[in-house]
Order: structure tokens, then sequence, then C-alpha cells
């Protein structure tokens, strides 16, 4: 596998529920285990400062950098048209685009959390494909008003990764060339990214086996995978519906408690508190 020198890991977070914050030290322990103390890591963090990010995140490993995103860090083509709530907040991922653009760049939503390598990852970063692009595996294809240009394979831009020297505000620029309108939603982020992606060369796919898409609605699944896990809807502190007769967020909570002694314990790290 390429040197751990070679690689930097981003998250970004914003404003999120106290589990969404427990996701992203679960997150970052376990890329630290897999990455170790070579690898840059860094957090981008949007609508509150970094001190106070990293203090709601608890201990984390050596060596994080916290850095804060602002709109200004949007290529300049997308910032035109993405709507004032970044796109249901999907939109600060892309502030900036590449942050580490002359090393492998792994992005990861602060609610997926490793504690094994997928094979997908390790192909990619072993690939002598030198535009060799990466993403995740959805349940179900959701990819906003750039459908056309992604494809039936669902994909999910909870993990996304970039070779050294991958110019992704170019292939922004170009989708939005051909596509050109608003960007609102979550779902047109992720298919932005998508068709952005495919413009580079082989696309890695982190498969529903070894990363699950994972929350307690169907068609989502009930629990993680071999090598980790993507909490869907965890970061939500409410959302404006019930199911089977109970708020949403009310299913989030319990099944996060569910399932998170598994997760310390798949990281290696000590079960806490709080819930």
């Amino acid at each position: 596998m390429v040197d751990p020198r070679s690689v930097g890991i981003r998250w970004t977070i914003g404003d999120v529920s106290d589990a969404g914050f427990e996701a992203l030290r679960l997150s970052l322990w376990g890329a630290w285990k897999l990455f170790g103390p070579r690898a840059a890591y860094a957090v981008c963090v949007n609508a509150i400062t970094p001190a106070e990010a990293r203090a709601r995140t608890g201990a984390v490993p050596p060596g994080v950098e916290w850095r804060a995103s602002t709109r200004d860090q949007l290529p300049a083509p997308l910032d035109v048209c993405i709507d004032a709530g970044m796109a249901e907040g999907a939109g600060w991922k892309l502030a900036p685009p590449r942050l580490f653009p002359d090393r492998w760049e792994l992005s990861l939503d602060n609610d997926v959390i490793l504690w094994e390598l997928p094979a997908a990852i390790r192909s990619w970063l072993e690939s002598a494909d030198p535009d060799a692009t990466l993403m995740a595996e959805d349940v179900r294809a959701c990819f906003g008003r750039f459908a056309e240009r992604c494809g039936d394979q669902p994909r999910n831009a909870g993990i996304r990764g970039f070779p050294p020297g991958f110019d992704l505000a170019a292939a922004l620029r170009a989708v939005l060339d051909e596509a050109a309108g608003p960007i609102s939603s979550e779902v047109d982020e992720q298919g932005l990214q998508t068709a952005a992606l495919a413009r580079g060369g082989t696309m890695h796919v982190v498969t529903l086996d070894d990363v699950t898409i994972c929350s307690p609605f169907p068609p989502h699944l009930s629990g993680p995978g071999r090598c980790g896990v993507h909490f869907v809807g965890l970061n939500a502190r409410r959302l404006p519906w019930s199911y089977e007769g109970r708020p949403a967020t009310h299913h989030l909570r319990e099944h996060w408690r569910r399932l998170r002694g598994l997760v310390y314990q798949r990281v290696g790290l000590p079960l806490t508190e709080a819930a």
C-alpha cells in the first residue's frame, strides 16, 4: 500500500448533534489506527468555531488539525449556483474542494467510522491509474438533478477519494458547464460529486458489505459492515417527520445507543458513559 506519509484524511462537521460529535471522535481514532501518525489529518469546521468543535469532540489522536471552512473557499462556479443553505449543509464538503492536493486524499463524513481497511480503499491506494477515484456504494441511486450524468449504480459521497494532483474543482466546473442550474439539496451535491469523480480514471467503490449505509429506516441497513459503518441521519438534531408513530430522531438515537458499544469495541476504544 502507498506510504501513509502520502495520505491525507479530512472530515467536515458543523453544529451537529452530540451523537454526531461522538461519531467524529470514533471516526478519527478509527482512521488513525489504520494509517498511523505519518498520515495527515484535518477536520474542516463550519457554523461553529474550530475550538468549539474540538471541545465537543473530546479526546482525539495527536496531530489532528482543526480548520475553519468558509463559503469563499468554494470554487467560483459552485459558489454561484449553490443555495444559501449550502445544499442542506452537504456543500461544506467542497470548501475547499481539495485539502491535500499533493497526497492521496480520503474524505470521510464525520459519521463514517472505519476499523478495518476496505478492499476498495486498499486497491485505490495501490492503483497504477494516476486518475483513480473512490466513492462508497449506496442502497439506492440519489443524484438529484445530475441523475442523467451519474448512471444507475448507487453511489454515496460519505466516502470520497482523490489521487495526488486530481483537480476536483476543474471536474466540478466541467459538470456545471454542461448542467447549469441551482444546487439546493444534499442529493444534488451527491450527484454533482459522482458526475465529477466519474470524469477521472477508474472509480473504486467501497461496497455495502464493507461499510454499510446504516439507520433504522429501510432501505438502509440496520447493522455495521465488515470494515465500518456510515450512520446516516445521526447528525440531525431533529427531523420534520415521524416513523411508526414516533419522531424520526427518537429512532435514530435508540439505534445509535444500540450499536455504539459494538462500534467502540471494533475501533478499540473504551466505551464512554455519554449516550
